[in-house]
């Protein structure tokens, strides 16, 4: 894993780091230890002057705008597809003045959400991201990023899952394909560097 490039107009991307997704078993790292690393991130990019976006999953009580469609996990709940809401960001890295919110109702940030709109008004042509679960909001997001032409570089230790076999898998053969993934040490420097 390397990143070779951060673009100027680079913005950090976090996904889901809410209390319902803290309180569930992660791998293959602990939630907290990605929250940490999220908060350095989110803390240099503050610094520096660059987007911090913190994205949270939320739908209403009566689940009217949970995403429609059919599924085997819908099926045998009965037939409801839930509604569902992780609760608050929590802090660090949440808790900012300036920071761009973005409250989604599907796994990734993009569909149905003005994140693209917010991205392209400040300039933005590449994400660094991060978040919890790898496979689920951050993969996702990251599709949609790079099908919007976004270049991608993804903190592979500042997100996990809740399987460590589904997080490995879009580590090593889904973000290659469509981004680089490099550790947070990795970003932090490369981003301290094109900073100066």
């Amino acid at each position: 894993m390397t990143v070779s490039a951060l673009d100027d107009k680079t913005a950090l991307v976090l996904i889901d780091l809410q209390a319902g997704t803290l309180a569930a078993p992660t791998r293959p790292y602990p939630a907290a230890d990605v929250v940490a690393r999220a908060a350095e991130l989110a803390d240099a990019f503050r610094s520096a002057g660059a987007p911090v976006v913190l994205v949270r999953m939320s739908n209403s009580s009566d689940g009217a705008d949970a995403t429609p469609g059919r599924s085997e996990a819908a099926r045998l709940a009965g037939g409801r597809s839930r509604p569902y809401d992780l609760g608050p960001l929590v802090e660090p890295p949440a808790g900012h003045e300036g920071d761009v919110l973005v409250t989604k109702r599907a796994w990734g940030a993009f569909h149905g959400t003005d994140l693209d709109l917010q991205l392209r008004r400040r300039g933005v042509t590449q994400i660094v991201l991060g978040g919890i679960a790898t496979s689920l909001g951050v993969e996702s997001t990251a599709r949609a990023a790079h099908e919007h032409g976004y270049h991608l570089t993804f903190a592979v230790d500042a997100m996990t899952d809740i399987d460590e076999d589904a997080h490995r898998h879009s580590v090593s053969y889904v973000f290659p394909l469509i981004g680089e993934p490099g550790t947070t040490e990795e970003i932090l420097g490369l981003f301290a560097k094109s900073r100066s």
